[in-house]
């Protein structure tokens, strides 16, 4: 900024005096500063403004170096995973091609009837109507395993309360 000493301040302030007059130097010195006030605000708030457009860069940067490292770490993981998935399939279809063709069939026959037994027990338990759950002591709601265990867990020596 300008340098502006004690003597300088001075003769301004005579120059102002003689040239502005006693009566209207106190309202001019009032808007001087009140426009400097404004200056070193704008000033200030500009200043805020590029600092802030340039941490923005910078992260926009950091952001994109980050997504490539972690592009390039998934397909590396993905290359690994596949490879291991061939060599596990490779080995598996070797086992299986020494096995006979009758344990194929019974594992065709056991997923069959899996998916029986699941499609049974989903009829069977969505059939049933919510009054008679209630009043039989089935479950209406579903509870978390951490929720059941905080709820029949007894506290402070009191014995635990099972509903």
């Amino acid at each position: 900024m300008i340098d502006l000493g004690l003597s300088k301040l001075a003769i301004i302030g005579v120059v102002a005096l003689v040239v502005i007059g006693p009566e209207k130097l106190p309202k001019v010195a009032r808007m001087a500063g009140t426009l400097y006030g404004r200056a070193q605000r704008y000033l200030h708030d500009v200043k805020a403004e590029v600092s802030r457009e340039i941490e923005l860069e910078e992260l926009k940067n950091l952001h994109k170096e980050v997504q490539e490292t972690a592009q390039s770490i998934k397909s590396g993981v993905e290359e690994s995973i596949a490879q291991n998935m061939s060599e596990v399939e490779n080995a598996f279809r070797a086992d299986d091609a020494a096995q006979s063709p009758l344990i194929t069939a019974t594992n065709e026959d056991l997923s069959r009837k899996a998916k029986e037994f699941r499609r049974k027990r989903l009829v069977r338990t969505s059939a049933v109507p919510l009054w008679y759950k209630q009043r039989n002591g089935g479950r209406s709601h579903v509870v978390s395993g951490a929720a059941r265990v905080a709820r029949f867990r007894p506290r402070s020596g009191k014995s635990a309360s099972f509903y």
